[in-house]
């Protein structure tokens, strides 16, 4: 995983409407780069729904909000429409920014190994370097958390 001071990795990934999203277009903002494993389910809804809240604190604060998981496009319209999510979800399906982001590995559940995303934040600040990393959040509390570090 990255630290604290690296440079965060460039990419370029497809969103909902034929668009992508480069990070290094967002230079001079701050950026809250988050990785969750799948659309729809309890802790991703409970994450996204956070951050559509919070979304005035944390752009008061010159931040963008972008979220990144395996799923395709159509899967990320389809949530963003059903919880009127009000940022960006980049589709990763081969996984490569995750990786380079270290937010891919190995996870466990009911015994068994698997590879799959390992829910975490990085905030980028406006000069493309990583400000803050959060490791293995709660998604319910993260978003907040989030704002609250940006307004301190």
């Amino acid at each position: 995983m990255l630290n604290e001071g690296d440079i965060a990795p460039d990419f370029e990934l497809a969103t909902y409407g034929g668009d992508t999203i480069k990070l290094s277009d967002l230079r001079g903002r701050r950026v809250v780069l988050y990785f969750y494993p799948k659309d729809d389910t309890s802790g991703c809804t409970k994450e996204a729904c956070g951050f559509r809240d919070n979304l005035a604190a944390l752009e008061e604060s010159n931040a963008t909000v972008i979220g990144v998981s395996p799923d395709g496009v159509a899967s990320h319209e389809k949530f963003r429409d059903k919880y009127d999510l009000n940022f960006p979800l980049l589709s990763d399906p081969d996984h490569q920014v995750a990786e380079a982001y270290g937010a891919w590995g190995t996870k466990k559940m009911y015994g068994r190994e698997y590879q799959g995303i390992l829910r975490s934040t990085f905030l980028i600040d406006p000069e493309g370097r990583i400000e803050k990393v959060y490791a293995k959040v709660k998604p319910a509390e993260h978003a907040g958390q989030v704002a609250s570090d940006l307004s301190a």
